[in-house]
Formats: structure tokens, C-alpha cells, sequence
């Protein structure tokens, strides 16, 4: 997916002057009465100028739960090489003598938060490496003794500020340099056989280093009301409360206390496991090393989706103290939070708009500025490793977003970041316009009191899609015309295209002026394609893209082009004079000189034009005159003569204006004249007679308006260069 797509280009200063903003009125409305009391911040910015779009109390500070996570992640790959793998060091220090190591086997961690079954199937995948290097040697006992090297942490491990629960839940598992299975362990439950027995409670994977007091009695039927307590200083795990006798099974995943000690417990597990004897002799000497192993599980772009898809707060704050290690000189959240700092100075943005506690976002600590993180998105989106940090977010059915916004129908078109922690919601990220732009988003729920999670998630999802919807306006337009497109894909030369698409499209429904700029501007923000009805000049200019379009991909760029002046779209560079504005600026038609035509000069008043929509009328920035037009016609008995009587060796394919009476218009309806070989002229158009696109002859439509128009003007179609 292309995140940013160059299209025409806006100059900021240009950007700024012609939108008129996202209306976030109907927005704070519904979250007051959805959810009222509650303060909502948001910010919407495109990434194409940076001119932010929309603003609700964006420059107030609010508390972003795990959205802080995008920080971190930012920072990473703004400082890391894509090939950043986290180490983790393996040493004997000492003698072989035969199949005994004697010495030291020291190993040291460097913050791989993947030791675990999260990558990999099985939690000892890496462990199990280590083993394996070990009897490669011929090594089948050791005696000697395992030191853990953890100085690539300093400072306090375990996070502060985080509300005490926390620490209890397996989302605020402690830190380590070495750990093992998201240092957390699963608890599993079954009855016992009979009424009264004690339940049978068992830990996965058992490595000897989680206890447990079990103290879970079993009862008739399928009641399950069970309690758990962690010790605060040791793995021991008290189970308490009953559990049916019919009640199948049951499974805790909680953390543990001190990942160093968890991890050397999971390490001599695998020795055994792999046939290796361990016998320690704490007072054996290091030794020389003889060997070294170096063993990465994953690397950052993998570590990246689990914090940004995922939301895996183990891997933010390992991340976050890695990347103080690496390049601060300190693996600790001031190392991290140092990195972070330098990251917004060389984004040009004022790190005190950011106040971080943590790498992950569970502190209520934590605060940011909704402008700010959409000005953060906005530039990581134009960072030379960009795609790479979108494409980690969670998006529709993807991580965190696997029950999030499962009917928006086409979940391509954005990538988010969730957060929760109690009383604060937030939800930031990517949507994809189909004007070509990405925006940047921001929106935070915070003091949202006893209102249920689920329904603060749905608020959010809410207007996010709303505000998808508003800026892919009839997004299924597109798609239509993308398969249009390719069912002509194999059509040659543009007269053989226009008459294709132009047949492609009869029988579709009339609308008078179903097309506006979509949200890029506050005149007409109808959209930008729609192709559930058309009027004479929108079925005109579809059909013109599609023919002229090199690529399905190009289609939305090419039908701008042909309804904007040097394809800007805004009100006031429309085209909205057929011959004036549209035939007249010479890039896409010329008008076809006829024998016994006529020309005549019209004043179109411009100046009242833009008046009625409270605009003025300006040249190169300037007031300007009205402009005049010098119409070239066909009259109307030499029209009828011509329709009557013109024929064609070969097929070709004409645009047709019929002139106005009116001095104060230069056509009134247009449409497509086509001529194939041995037939009269036939004209294709967007009927608001006949409330659809119909094909008739064009004699019989000129017929029927006898009295009613002066003449028509026949125009080529061209190739632009």
C-alpha cells in the first residue's frame, strides 16, 4: 500500500487558505450525548501539507493509555537500523576435559522480549538453540556455575507509577535483560474428581520456579468463582474460591516475580532436557573463554507489530530501555526517555508536549497533546522508514483491531493504534483519503467515569469511521471505476475507449450536480467520484478518465485533472463553463471547426457566479473582469442537417455542447456524438428527461428541443501529453 501518493500539489501556505476544515461539531455532539461528562480530544492533520484539518481541544493534554506506544516505536525506528536484533550472549569461560565443561557459562541479556512462545511455537525455541551450541561441543555435563549478566539494565526494572493491579495482571509482567515466555506463566485449572476434593492446579510451562498454594475446592455442578494472589516478592501464586465438578477446565496467565531468577530456572530446565548435567560449584574460577554464542529471536520490525499491532506492553518497555541502552549509554526509562526526547527535537517537535513515564503507556502519568501526536504521525508517514512503522499498527480484524470496526467495508483504507487504561480511551493512526492524501489522527475519550469499556471502544470506532466515510466519500465509486477500467483494459485508441466506456455506462441513473469536493472544501461537499447517478457533464468526464486513465490506479488523478484546473480540486478551480472553462482551457478538447458554423461572443458573468457563493471572482489572485467567450456553432437547421446526413468511414467519437439561448450561459447539456461506419450520428448523454443515460439519434434529439437552443458546437477529444 502507498501511504502518501503524490498527486497535484498543494503549496502549505495555498492549503491553508483554500480548506475550510473537517466540522467536528456533529462529532463532540454525539460523544456529549453518548457518553456526557467525558472530555474528547482529537486532531486530524494531512500528511501531504501538514495542515491539520481539525481540531478539538488539541493543544489540551490527555492521557493516551497504550497509543503512548507510538512514541516509543517511532523512536525506535528513527534511531535503529531495520536489522536491529536485540542479543542475547552465551560464554564458557574455563576447560574442556573430555565431555565436562569446567568453569563458567555466562550469559548476557540485551532486552529480547521474544524468549517466549509469542514467536515462536514453542517457548524454548531459543533456550533450546542454547543448548544445542553447548553440546555441539561434545559437552554433556557441567561443573562449574552460571552467572547471569544483567548490567544492560540500570535503574529500578520494574515500572513505576502503574497503578498496583497492574503488577498482578500479565500486562504488567517486570522487566529484565533476560526473560523468558513474556515472564509470565499459565495457570490451569480442573476439578477434582468428587465434591470436596481439592482442585488440581498445574503452571505451563513448569520449570520449577512458580509455587503454588492451592487452596481450590471442588463443588457439585459447574459453579467457578475462584480468587488468585500473587506474592509481591516471590513467583508463589495462592488459588483459592470452588470449581464445579462439571466444569471441563479453566487457565490464568499471570506474571512472575523476578524474570532473572525465572529465566536461569527455564535455562537448567533445558540443560536437563537436552541430556546436559549441571553440577554447580559456586567457587569454580572463570577461566579463559573458549567459545562464544550469539542468539537474536526476532528482529525490530517483528518486535514493532507485537507493540503497535498487538499492543504487547512487555516488548514496548524492553524496546524503550533498549533503545536507551544502545544509544544513550543506559537501559533505564531515563535512557529511554532521553532517546525519546532527541527523537521529537529532530522531528521539530517540543518534547515537553510529551510527558512519559513509561514505554508502553500504562501509566496514568503519561500525557499528551492530540496536535501534537497527529503532527508526530504526520512526519513519520514522510520518514524515509515510514511504511515500515504504518504497516506494524493494527487495522481492521488485524491485533488489537480483531473485533474493532469489522463492517467497514473496505478495511484497507486505515491502520490504528488502540489504547484503554481505566477512564481514558484513545485510538490514533492512518486514514487513507482517496484524494491521494493520508491523514494523521488522533482521538482521546478521557474522565469518562463508570461508562462501560465496550461502549467508550464503539464511540471511538464510531467516528472513526465516520470520518473514513467522509473522506473516501463514495469510495465504491471508485472500485466501480477501477473495474470498469479493467474490463476495457484491452481497448485501443481513445475513440474505441470513449465509445466502450460511454456504452458501459447507459442506463445509469440521472442526478443533477451529484458531485462536489468532497471534504477538501465547505462549498459542495458532495464527492469527489460518484457513479450511482451522473448528470451530462460528471457522465462526460468518468467516461474521459477512463479512457484516458494508463492504469487503474490513476483513474482518481485523471478525472481531477479533467474537472480542475491543473487538477486542484477546490470550488473555485472547478470548471464549471463547458466551452469557457472546460472545452476552452484546450487540454482535453478542442472544438471541430464545421462548415456553415457561426461564431458568436458571450460576456459569462463570473463575478455573480462566485458572489451567489459568498467568493470572489479572482485571476492569478486578482479581481478580475468577466470573462468573454467566443462560441463557435453549428445553427440549429444546419445542425439538423448535418445529423441527418453525416456519415463516417471509421469510428469516431465527438463531444457536443448545446448551446444556450440565454448571453449569460455558454451551453446548457453535453454529451457524446458517435459516428460509426455507415450509421447517422448517435447521441449518448446523461438524459434528465429520461432520468438516465440513454443512447438516441441525434437528430431526434434535436427534434425534440426545436425552438429551444441557437446551435451545437462539435469538439475533438485529445490526449494530453
Amino acid at each position: 500500500m502507498t501511504f502518501f501518493r503524490k498527486t497535484a500539489f498543494i503549496p502549505l501556505a495555498l492549503a491553508a487558505q483554500l480548506f475550510a476544515g473537517i466540522d467536528f461539531a456533529p462529532y463532540q455532539a454525539y460523544v456529549d450525548s453518548v457518553v456526557p461528562g467525558s472530555r474528547y480530544g482529537a486532531s486530524v492533520r494531512s500528511v501531504k501539507t501538514g495542515v491539520e484539518y481539525a481540531n478539538v481541544r488539541g493543544m489540551e493534554k490527555f492521557t493516551p493509555a497504550s497509543t503512548l506506544k507510538t512514541l516509543t516505536t517511532a523512536a525506535a525506528i528513527h534511531f535503529l537500523p531495520l536489522n536491529y536484533e536485540p542479543r542475547t550472549e552465551i560464554a564458557l569461560n574455563g576447560s574442556v576435559r573430555g565431555n565436562v565443561f569446567w568453569g563458567t557459562v555466562n550469559i548476557r541479556g540485551e532486552g529480547d522480549p521474544n524468549f517466549s512462545g509469542r514467536f515462536y511455537a514453542d517457548p524454548f525455541h531459543m533456550l533450546n538453540a542454547m543448548a544445542d551450541s553447548i553440546r555441539s561441543l561434545g559437552i554433556d555435563s557441567i561443573h562449574g556455575k552460571i552467572v547471569l549478566d544483567t548490567a544492560y539494565y540500570k535503574g529500578p526494572w520494574k515500572a513505576e507509577h502503574w497503578r498496583k493491579n497492574f503488577y498482578n495482571a500479565w500486562y504488567g509482567a517486570e522487566i529484565g535483560p533476560l526473560g523468558f515466555n513474556d515472564n509470565c506463566t499459565l495457570v490451569r485449572i480442573k476439578p477434582g474428581e468428587k465434591d470436596g476434593d481439592t482442585a488440581i492446579v498445574t503452571v505451563l510451562p513448569d520449570v520449577g520456579y512458580v509455587t503454588i498454594k492451592n487452596e481450590l475446592t471442588t463443588v457439585a455442578g459447574k459453579k467457578k468463582k475462584w480468587t488468585y494472589a500473587i506474592d509481591s516478592v516471590k513467583s508463589e501464586i495462592t488459588v483459592g474460591g470452588n470449581i464445579g465438578v462439571e466444569v471441563d477446565s479453566a487457565s490464568l496467565v499471570l506474571p512472575i516475580r523476578n524474570p532473572v531468577g525465572y529465566f536461569r530456572a527455564a535455562f537448567e530446565t533445558t540443560l536437563k532436557e537436552h541430556g546436559i548435567v549441571f553440577a554447580e560449584d559456586k567457587k569454580a574460577p572463570a577461566g579463559i573463554e573458549i567459545k562464544k554464542f550469539v542468539f537474536s529471536a526476532a528482529p525490530l520490525l517483528s518486535i514493532l507489530d507485537e507493540i503497535n499491532q498487538r499492543s504487547q506492553n512487555f516488548h514496548a518497555e524492553t524496546l524503550f530501555r533498549n533503545l536507551g541502552a544502545q544509544l544513550a549509554g543506559e537501559g533505564s526509562v531515563e535512557g529511554g526517555k532521553k532517546m525519546e526526547r532527541k527523537f521529537l527535537a529532530e522531528m521539530g517537535i517540543d518534547p515537553d508536549d510529551f510527558e512519559v513515564w513509561d514505554g508502553c503507556g500504562l501509566s496514568p502519568k503519561n500525557k499528551l497533546k492530540p496536535s501534537v501526536e497527529t503532527k508526530m504521525l504526520a512526519k513519520m508517514a514522510r520518514h524515509p522508514k515510514g511504511s515500515f512503522y504504518i504497516n506494524s499498527f493494527a487495522s481492521p480484524g488485524v491485533g488489537t483491531g480483531g473485533k474493532r470496526m469489522l463492517d467497514l467495508q473496505y478495511p484497507w483504507l486505515t491502520h490504528f493504534k488502540t489504547g484503554f487504561i481505566g477512564e481514558a480511551h484513545a485510538l490514533v493512526g492512518y486514514i487513507f483519503t482517496m484524494d491521494g492524501d493520508t491523514l494523521s489522527v488522533a482521538m482521546y475519550l478521557n474522565e469518562t467515569g463508570k461508562n462501560p469499556d465496550q461502549k467508550l471502544k464503539d464511540v471511538l470506532d464510531t467516528l472513526w469511521m465516520r470520518l473514513i466515510a467522509q473522506t473516501n466519500d463514495n469510495y465504491a465509486s471508485l472500485m466501480e471505476m477501477k473495474r470498469l477500467w479493467l474490463s476495457g483494459m484491452n481497448v485501443k485508441g481513445l475513440p474505441a475507449r470513449l465509445e466502450h466506456f460511454s456504452g458501459a455506462l447507459l442506463k445509469k441513473p440521472y442526478l443533477l450536480g451529484p458531485m462536489g469536493e468532497s471534504y477538501l472544501d465547505s462549498i459542495e461537499n458532495k464527492p469527489l467520484v460518484y457513479l450511482d447517478s451522473v448528470d451530462c457533464v460528471t457522465y462526460v468526464e468518468h467516461v474521459l478518465a477512463l479512457a484516458l486513465s494508463p492504469s487503474e490506479d490513476m483513474l482518481f488523478k485523471q478525472l481531477q485533472k479533467i474537472r480542475y484546473k491543473d487538477g486542484v480540486i477546490n470550488y473555485a478551480t472547478r470548471k464549471h463553463y463547458l466551452l469557457l472553462d472546460w472545452v476552452g482551457e484546450g487540454k482535453f478538447a478542442h472544438v471541430l471547426p464545421m462548415q456553415g458554423d457561426t461564431v458568436i461572443r458571450r460576456t459569462m458573468p463570473k463575478n455573480d457566479f462566485f458572489k451567489a457563493k459568498k467568493m470572489k471572482y479572482l485571476v492569478n489572485g486578482a479581481p478580475a473582469a468577466d470573462p468573454q467567450v467566443d462560441i463557435r456553432y453549428l445553427p440549429y437547421a444546419k445542425a439538423s442537417e448535418w445529423a441527418k446526413t453525416a456519415r463516417s468511414d471509421s469510428l469516431k467519437v465527438l463531444g457536443v455542447a448545446f448551446v444556450g439561448k440565454s448571453d449569460k450561459i455558454d451551453a446548457t447539456h453535453t454529451g457524446f456524438v458517435i459516428l460509426k461506419p455507415g450509421e447517422p450520428p448517435k447521441l449518448r448523454h446523461a438524459s434528465s428527461l429520461r432520468k438516465q443515460v440513454v443512447e438516441q439519434p441525434l437528430l431526434e434529439y434535436l427534434q425534440s428541443r426545436n425552438g429551444k437552443l441557437p446551435g451545437i458546437t462539435l469538439f475533438e477529444f485529445v490526449s494530453p501529453n
